[in-house]
């Protein structure tokens, strides 16, 4: 009979002793065959699923980026050939909007451009294959970074996707929380010493001091994620769209004393984070404070930072939605096209509480 995630884990844990959050929560979503992002047997996006990004909720959101991607290409010299590897892929449903608004409206982009689907979920990537299936060899498809000349790295709610650390002050200073398991198998918190010196440095950078009893997420794999997109892109931008908050306010004690964690199954919260691994959507808060100050370390200029909705109106949603309205066949399209426009740039909605980071290296 298959061992479950809960049993490995609850097994590892017993064997070794109690195990980082991190650790827990790179299982719970990256485990090979039972991880989150990696089971074949569960429908995560749209309706139906767990979550709906932008790219599920409105074909403007891909169609209004296109529309941006356009006028960079412009900027960076209409090269011949440029490339833009979207990370953490989901559906495909911003790739296909994508490819498929520059192919009718922006022809001499989409004539240079590869697009790349860099994804580690190998059922994603297969979904993503059969929906791109038109675009040929134009799309390429890779589980891990590759090299870009010119061009654009681009991502949508993958940062806050990423394992963290958990810290919390008690009377001892600064403690790591773990995950360990009781007498009855369950899982339960525990905590212990610093599993790396690199939670102490962060709070040193930041100027975080936690209240007694205040508990934090420490997102380190942004920094070491930045650090590798940083060596990959030699020509281009790197436009990270995602929800959070400055270090001031994502570590305020009065607002989140127990810092941001949460987990989401058929588009609710879930109680009990460490209640069956495998089987629900985690996440955290991003801090755009250590997204822009790592960036600038290695290069990456900040060109643009404002709300998603701001954003959107911005790069010209709707000038696109003008567009896609007069093409619009039925009515039941039009009325889709409105609808998706609203949720994606009315006051207090979705799309503002997502932020979209703009950055730029320079040859």
């Amino acid at each position: 009979m298959p061992v479950s995630l809960a049993e490995q884990l609850t097994e590892l844990i017993r064997r070794e002793g109690a195990i980082t959050f991190h650790d827990w929560m790179k299982a719970a979503l990256y485990d090979p065959e039972h991880g989150y992002y990696q089971r074949t047997d569960r429908e995560r996006w749209g309706r139906e699923g767990d979550y709906r990004t932008s790219p599920e909720r409105s074909q403007l959101f891909a169609s209004t980026f296109a529309r941006c991607f356009a006028r960079l290409y412009e900027e960076l010299g209409r090269p011949a050939q440029w490339t833009i590897v979207e990370c953490g892929v989901g559906n495909g449903s911003f790739g296909r909007g994508l490819l498929q608004t520059l192919a009718e409206q922006f022809p001499a982009t989409f004539a240079a451009t590869k697009y790349v689907a860099c994804e580690v979920s190998q059922d994603a990537l297969r979904r993503v294959r059969e929906r791109l299936v038109e675009y040929g060899e134009r799309v390429q498809f890779s589980a891990d970074l590759i090299r870009v000349d010119t061009g654009i790295y681009f991502s949508n709610e993958l940062l806050d996707a990423f394992p963290v650390h958990r810290v919390v002050r008690n009377e001892q200073g600064l403690s790591e929380l773990y995950v360990g398991v009781d007498s009855t198998g369950a899982f339960v918190w525990t905590t212990g010493p610093l599993s790396t010196p690199r939670l102490a440095e962060f709070c040193d950078a930041y100027s975080v001091e936690l209240a007694q009893g205040q508990i934090i997420e420490i997102n380190l794999g942004i920094d070491d994620w930045l650090a590798r997109v940083a060596t990959k892109l030699t020509n281009g931008f790197v436009i990270t769209v995602d929800y959070g908050s400055e270090t001031f306010e994502l570590y305020d004690a009065a607002r989140r004393p127990k810092g941001t964690l949460r987990a989401f199954s058929r588009h609710s919260f879930v109680d009990d984070v460490l209640v069956q691994p495998g089987e629900y959507d985690i996440t955290s808060s991003v801090n755009w404070t250590q997204v822009r100050t790592v960036g600038e370390k290695l290069g990456l200029k900040v060109v643009d930072f404002k709300s998603q909705d701001k954003f959107l109106l911005q790069a010209g949603l709707l000038e696109q939605l003008e567009q896609q309205l007069s093409s619009a066949a039925t009515d039941a399209e039009k009325a889709s096209l409105t609808t998706g426009a609203r949720e994606m740039i009315l006051p207090g909605g979705m799309a503002s509480s997502f932020q979209v980071l703009v950055q730029r290296k320079d040859v």
